[in-house]
């Protein structure tokens, strides 16, 4: 019984999923129906992961029937903490913007809690078949939600490449596991570590060319370099909460899995790939950078700073390195899963307020559509300024915090020249960045942009809220409300470090 419980929150996911599938037959249950029975089980869900923050713990229950392909331990739980928090924030940001597209039914909710539990799994898993397995829920549930605006003719090209390119992606997945197996005998990762510390180099071969075509699919799903050509298209054609969700918490579960795997697995080789993530983090930040600039409908400018961010993750990646049988830089660690709580926060409150604010009309597309918004609802437009700030890494938010610890690490780890390039790109975002909230405090507002009547006293709207505050706290918390655990930034870091720890309990 003690080790079923480790099993309760993706299974109360998998049961809510069920639930809402079922509702979904009958047309008596309304949208807002269909959000609270949602938020229900996240919030029971939540509240099993919550109960085991703090505790240091590492168990492969259920070994003759799961075969170990899943571990339940303290880092997994982390991520599931965030991948809980990021789908119910979600669904009560997007509650306004819900209600006022009749294109979401029922089963819409259905698939949203599906993708959670594919991605819960997939920070569980312990196996590269099983991950795959995982992976593919949660890539397939997204699919379905990237082409769910039947009111969009850009739905088709989006679900259209972004399917044709994630399943030509998954491919080289299952050959570079077809590689490793061959070589191997094994896809466990505890297998296949065993096989490294042992392998000549010739026996290696094999090893290598398979784990850089998995890299491949990481490099893909997080919208790096050169495989980031579907983001501006994908995240354009799907309905705006949809593609806050694929920036922030899609992108944290394809994290969970690669974060396990090189930490606790394969670090003893992961410096055979610096010199190619090296090259790939340049281009990903100048790429980025120069795509952030040139968009003129702001979705496609959050889309395009999104592969930025990617870029300032994957320099805390390469900032690991290994000798002497342990990774020498283990902070940097600890500085990517504070990255990506940052991130959680400023993504989707900025993709989430966006789509609060179209919820009643379509108009809010470019630059120019959100000239005035200061002066018509001061309180929404403040809240952009927040999330917007911490993308740009202002001080006083969690995005300045997170950057800090980035670079400080990268630093550390002897990337410096990495670290100037990445700083270059902090600093030319604050133009795209600013260039939005310019246009809502100093121009006036368009005649066709008008919201009058708009109600600011809704559940998406204290959703928001909420986010900002975090997003504040969590820049701010240790100076200003010390006396508040969860604020201190310590607290937050001691927590990923006791996540990582987590990973070396034998």
């Amino acid at each position: 019984m003690s080790q079923f419980l480790y099993l309760i929150p993706a299974l109360t996911v998998l049961i809510g999923a069920l639930v809402l599938m079922f509702m979904s037959m009958y047309e008596k249950f309304t949208v807002k129906n269909f959000i609270v029975v949602s938020s229900l089980f996240l919030l029971i869900a939540l509240g099993f992961t919550l109960s085991d923050v703090g505790n240091s713990y590492s168990v492969q229950p259920y070994e003759h029937f799961l075969s170990n392909v899943l571990t339940f331990d303290t880092f997994s739980n982390f991520f599931n903490i965030l991948l809980i928090a990021g789908t119910l924030l979600t669904l009560l940001i997007g509650e306004h913007y819900f209600q006022h597209r009749s294109y979401f039914k029922g089963e819409f909710f259905s698939i949203l809690l599906f993708a959670l539990f594919g991605m819960m799994v997939l920070a569980h898993a312990n196996e590269l078949v099983t991950a795959y397995i995982a992976l593919e829920i949660a890539s397939f549930s997204v699919y379905i939600m990237v082409g769910y605006n039947t009111e969009d003719s850009k739905r088709v090209e989006a679900i259209f490449k972004y399917l044709v390119l994630g399943s030509f992606i998954g491919a080289f997945y299952l050959l570079g596991v077809v590689l490793v197996y061959g070589a191997t005998a094994s896809t466990n990762l505890a297998d296949i570590s065993a096989f490294i510390l042992t392998a000549s180099s010739d026996d290696m071969i094999l090893v290598y060319i398979g784990l850089t075509l998995i890299l491949f699919t990481f490099l893909f799903k997080v919208a790096a370099f050169p495989f980031q050509s579907w983001v501006l298209d994908v995240y354009r054609g799907a309905p705006m909460v949809i593609t806050a969700y694929m920036a922030s918490t899609f992108k944290i579960a394809i994290f969970s899995f690669f974060l396990r795997a090189i930490l606790a697995y394969f670090a003893p080789i992961i410096d055979f790939w610096d010199s190619i993530i090296a090259v790939i983090i340049v281009l990903t930040l100048v790429f980025g950078t120069w795509l952030a600039i040139t968009q003129q409908i702001v979705k496609r400018m959050l889309a395009a700073s999104s592969i930025v961010h990617t870029g300032y993750l994957l320099l805390a990646f390469i900032a690991l390195g290994y000798k002497d049988g342990q990774i020498i830089n283990i902070d940097s660690a600890y500085a990517t899963m504070f990255y990506l709580i940052a991130y959680l926060l400023s993504a989707l409150g900025t993709f989430g307020l966006a789509s609060h604010i179209m919820s009643e009309t379509n108009v809010r597309v470019t630059y120019d559509d959100f000239k005035g918004l200061a002066h018509e609802r001061p309180f929404l437009a403040a809240m952009m300024t927040i999330f917007l700030f911490s993308l740009a890494g202002i001080p006083s938010t969690i995005g300045f915090i997170g950057k800090f610890y980035v670079f400080t690490e990268a630093i550390n780890a002897g990337y410096t020249g990495l670290t100037i390039v990445a700083i270059f790109a902090t600093i030319v975002s604050v133009y795209y960045y600013f260039k939005l909230i310019a246009v809502m405090y100093f121009y006036p507002a368009p005649l066709t942009c008008s919201i009058e009547g708009f109600n600011d006293k809704r559940v998406s709207t204290y959703a928001i809220a909420f986010v900002a505050i975090l997003t504040v706290l969590g820049g701010i918390g240790s100076a200003i409300v010390f006396f508040i655990p969860s604020m201190n930034i310590d607290a937050i870091i001691n927590l990923t470090q006791v996540a990582v720890q987590s990973l070396f309990i034998k």
